[in-house]
């Protein structure tokens, strides 16, 4: 898995370490995950953004109201 450096100010660094200490790789796993939801944050953002550009139109939509009950 490829590294990264980061500098963090003290502060920062102070309030990660107490909600990921360093010990037992905490901080690196908290900060992967940090980053996946920021990431994956951002691409529901740009998904939402063009449904409200260009949003689908009523013949695209699934008809749900025409839709027969399931009996399981």
């Amino acid at each position: 898995m490829p590294s990264i450096w980061i500098q963090i100010d003290e502060p920062l660094l102070q309030s990660l370490n107490k909600v990921a200490p360093a010990a037992k790789r905490q901080r690196a796993e908290f900060i992967r995950q940090a980053v996946k939801e920021a990431i994956r944050k951002r691409e529901y953002e740009v998904i939402r953004e063009a449904y409200l550009h260009q949003p689908d139109s009523a013949g695209d939509a699934d008809e749900w109201a025409n839709a027969e009950e399931w009996k399981g």
